[in-house]
């Protein structure tokens, strides 16, 4: 298991490197570059990076579930009962969600749509912003390591060992 581990600590981490660092390179190189080009030149700039992008874009989501939750089953038996642990991570989820939906919605085609792929660098910005909150969760969560709080104990009578008809 070792070996897995380490493979999808490895796999996890370098999607969110290269869809992250893609991001910020589209956001304040690319597209600033990019204005400098004539409407028609920019138009077909625009749609060969699209075109490429949305490769990573879907394959990287794709990597991010399927390591993602395989680092979730192993990592919970190392923090039962750790409350703070839970958050975080339940909040670096629903992060991770709301990005894979703006970073589908930008490289996507559906016509309701259009008008965020219109407004890409408001979007690109904030999917910057989430990415950094969610690498520094994930930083603290890493070094901070299973949680020091013991778990409390089976209590000595359990609720099912009640017997209704006693009155206890």
């Amino acid at each position: 298991m070792l070996l897995l581990d380490i493979i999808s600590r490895i796999v996890h981490v370098s999607t969110a490197i290269v869809l992250i660092g893609g991001s910020a390179f589209t956001l304040w190189v690319l597209m600033p570059s990019a204005k400098q080009l004539s409407d028609e030149a920019h138009s077909q700039l625009a749609a060969a990076v699209n075109g490429r992008w949305k490769r990573f874009v879907h394959g990287g989501i794709a990597l991010f579930l399927l390591s993602g939750f395989y680092n979730y089953v192993r990592a919970m038996p190392d923090h039962k009962g750790d409350g703070l642990y839970h958050g975080l991570l339940g909040t670096k989820m629903l992060l991770a969600f709301v990005i894979f939906f703006l970073a589908s919605a930008l490289v996507g085609r559906s016509p309701k749509l259009a008008g965020m792929r219109d407004n890409r660098a408001k979007w690109l910005k904030l999917i910057v912003l989430l990415a950094a909150i969610i690498v520094g969760m994930s930083g603290y969560l890493k070094v901070r390591g299973a949680s020091s709080v013991p778990v409390p104990e089976a209590q000595a009578i359990s609720d099912s060992s009640l017997s209704p008809e006693l009155g206890t």
